[in-house]
C-alpha cells in the first residue's frame, strides 16, 4: 500500500508518519506506533483493553513463526465493514492509537 494510501485511511487522526521498517512499513502518530504494513495489508495496534473488540468484528491477529512456533503479536487486521465506512475506520483507527497510548505508560 503506498503512503498516500495509508495516510488517508488514519486522517481522523491527523498526520501521520510513514516509516520503513523489517520489510513493511511502522504508522505513528504523534511518535507512537499504532499500525503496521505488512505485505499490503494493514494492521492495527490493539492489547489487553481492545483485542476483544478485533476478535468480535472477525479481525485475525498477526502471528509469525518464531523457531517453530507461532508468536502472537499485537496487531490486528482491520475489520472488514470499515474499509467501505469512513467513520467505521476512524473508530479502529482510534482504538489502535488508543491502544498504543497504553503501552506507553
Amino acid at each position: 500500500m503506498d503512503n498516500a494510501a495509508i495516510e488517508e485511511m488514519f486522517s481522523a487522526l491527523g498526520p501521520v508518519t510513514v516509516k520503513r521498517m523489517f520489510g513493511g512499513k511502522g504508522i505513528y502518530f504523534e511518535g507512537r506506533i499504532l499500525a503496521l504494513e505488512v505485505g499490503g495489508d494493514i494492521l492495527l495496534k490493539a492489547d489487553a483493553e481492545s483485542a476483544a473488540a478485533f476478535e468480535a468484528a472477525g479481525s485475525s491477529q498477526w502471528t509469525y513463526d518464531g523457531k517453530g512456533k507461532p508468536v502472537k503479536m499485537p496487531y490486528w487486521s482491520i475489520p472488514d465493514e470499515a474499509f467501505d465506512d469512513p467513520d467505521e475506520m476512524a473508530a479502529w483507527v482510534r482504538l489502535a492509537y488508543e491502544a498504543a497510548l497504553r503501552a506507553k505508560k
